[in-house]
């Protein structure tokens, strides 16, 4: 663990600090209670050991910056028998522990060893209530059909492997979700899971926030700052609409995916890691290459395993049974009438789960607490016109889709691709696939 030691006795905080790089921790001592608060302001620290007694900024001011600082700071007080009671009071401020002076250098290291399992235990929790949360959110994975129950079995095969994953699949069917659970049924499943989703951060952060950066190393860089891949050390990091990243980035991600080890921007030292790589696109990523879009070499890292997530109009026998768990889940417990269903099972589904989700739980809203009715269910009504040519008729939504969806926007971007669920990015590439221009105060 990253730990401060601060004592005024120079010698001391020097024999601390000694005694606990020996047991493995990184550590960095100072004497000076003013001193600490700048530290701590500058870097995190996953726990500080402090003296209580100190002037002019004594153990309660290091307390309080490291708590402001980054309240997962655990904060240990040093103390002397005649000052126990203020120790006291300082766990009431969120101290974790005291220690009494004199004590054993190894009973501060097992105290060290408690707080490191305190914080795993903390961080698997948290972990855990995310992954429960997100897969209340999805539904995708219910349902029977052959083509969800193959997607199953390639999860199956690969999830306890360390093999890189390239989930495929148009947006709205759940791509995320299968990433999930790829994590889960892994051998890393007690690790954390983290997701970038990469069209969503410009290209000037996409970098920072992966990789991390250094105190200094642009405009606002006041202190170290580690990036998503450190934080998914020994887990799993989820790149998300990978298709998206610029050219230059895709250099950088491949060279992390070959040699395993980056720099931090700003940074001089190499860091290795331990993180497994799934990542998922809605483009077509083979034709990207072609194209001179999306790096050949950096392709074939990322699709050692791919896994094709079926749309919802190839597995419409789970409509039904998809369509009770969404609205089980939204508190509706009453029986879907045959002609509703058989006005879901009809359409479409452009959107698939995501779309499905947003129309049951409008249809809920509008019936206002009685039984959902066919025309609760709102749905384009060009979807449901008889057609020869339903590739056509499919581009011929999907640009109503977008004209609709500007047009309540009132022409402003960012509103019209978080009301579509897709990326500002995504969005601009489809007006271009269309022609459709439009200012932003339109």
């Amino acid at each position: 663990m990253n730990v401060l030691v601060v004592d005024d006795e120079e010698r001391f905080a020097a024999l601390v600090a000694e005694h606990l790089r020996e047991a493995g921790h990184k550590v960095t001592a100072s004497c000076r209670g003013a001193d600490a608060v700048q530290k701590v302001q500058e870097e995190n620290y996953d726990v500080v050991i402090t003296d209580l007694r100190m002037s002019p900024v004594d153990g309660m001011g290091v307390l309080d910056a490291a708590k402001k600082t980054n309240p997962d700071t655990e904060v240990v007080l040093m103390t002397a028998y005649g000052t126990v009671g203020k120790a006291v009071a300082a766990m009431r401020q969120g101290a974790y522990d005291f220690v009494t002076k004199p004590f054993s250098l190894d009973e501060l290291v097992l105290l060290l060893e408690r707080i490191e399992e305190h914080k795993t235990l903390k961080q698997e929790n948290v972990a855990l209530r995310q992954e429960l949360q997100s897969t209340e959110r999805f539904a995708d994975m219910i349902g029977s059909s052959p083509a969800l129950t193959e997607v199953r079995e390639l999860i199956a095969k690969v999830a306890p492997t360390d093999t890189s994953v390239l989930i495929l699949g148009e947006s709205g069917v759940g791509k995320e979700l299968v990433a999930r659970l790829v994590h889960r049924k892994s051998l890393r499943s007690a690790q954390p899971f983290v997701v970038v989703h990469t069209a969503a951060l410009p290209e000037n952060l996409l970098e920072s926030e992966l990789f991390g950066y250094e105190k200094g190393a642009f405009t606002g860089a006041t202190k170290n700052k580690p990036g998503r891949l450190e934080a998914a050390e020994r887990g799993t990091l989820f790149l998300d609409e990978i298709g998206e990243i610029p050219a230059a980035f895709q250099v950088k991600l491949l060279r992390f995916l070959q040699e395993k080890t980056f720099m931090r921007l700003g940074g001089v030292r190499q860091i290795t890691v331990d993180t497994r790589i799934i990542a998922a696109t809605n483009r077509n990523l083979q034709d990207a290459v072609a194209k001179g879009m999306f790096r050949q070499d950096l392709y074939y890292r990322l699709s050692v395993f791919p896994i094709t997530v079926p749309s919802l109009r190839k597995r419409r026998t789970d409509i039904p049974s998809l369509a009770r768990y969404i609205l089980k889940r939204l508190g509706y417990n009453r029986p879907i009438s045959n002609n509703m269903m058989r006005l879901l099972e009809n359409y479409d589904w452009p959107g698939n789960v995501r779309e499905l989700e947003n129309v049951l739980e409008r249809a809920l809203i509008l019936a206002a607490g009685a039984e959902i009715k066919p025309q609760h269910i709102q749905l384009p009504e060009a979807v449901l016109v008889e057609t020869n040519n339903p590739k056509s008729a499919l581009l011929d939504i999907e640009e109503e889709m977008l004209r609709k969806a500007l047009r309540r926007t009132g022409g402003n971007k960012s509103k019209a691709a978080k009301m579509l669920g897709i990326t500002r990015r995504i969005l601009y590439t489809k007006l271009k696939k269309f022609g459709i221009e439009y200012a932003e105060d339109e």
